[in-house]
């Protein structure tokens, strides 16, 4: 199997676990009522109509549109880059795959749903991060990658 190939593997994985779980947790639990898992975590149904953070989530639905739009965009310029990538650029194209995934398991629920589906909920004490999901956490950890690709120094071939 060809990188390209591999790299686009990986975003469909991510996908189908994204969606799964998505699934999972809207049928097995109840809106907003946190499950501890440990002290600093719970599994808690939240449905984002917004961005990141709830951005703009009471904006009164057309940004359901817009960030469906913009994450049908990203995924478009991800794909075309991914099939521009040098051998070299190994490492870029794991991270463009994650933030692919990630845009596109959100894109499905802004579609199937009109708002996506979150449950992952970290805190500590009083003080709680946004609540996310898998999808999320592709797009994070790709951006990570590739802040560090681009701080990478330049090969010196």
């Amino acid at each position: 199997m060809n990188r390209l190939a591999l790299w686009f593997a990986v975003a469909l994985a991510l996908v189908v676990v994204d969606q799964a779980t998505k699934a999972w947790a809207s049928a097995a639990l109840v809106y907003a009522e946190p499950n501890e898992v440990f002290s600093w975590l719970n599994i808690t149904l939240h449905h984002n109509e917004g961005a990141a953070f709830s951005f703009l989530s009471d904006a009164g639905g057309w940004q359901r549109y817009f960030f469906t739009g913009i994450a049908v965009g990203v995924s478009i310029i991800i794909t075309v880059w991914m099939t521009r990538l040098k051998p070299e650029e190994y490492f870029l194209g794991w991270a463009l795959a994650l933030v692919l995934s990630g845009a596109v398991g959100n894109v499905i629920d802004r579609i199937l749903l009109g708002y996506v589906v979150d449950f992952i909920s970290v805190h500590w004490q009083h003080w709680y991060f946004p609540t996310f999901n898998i999808a999320d956490s592709c797009i994070t950890l790709g951006a990570i990658g590739l802040l560090v690709d681009g701080f990478k120094s330049p090969s010196k071939s």
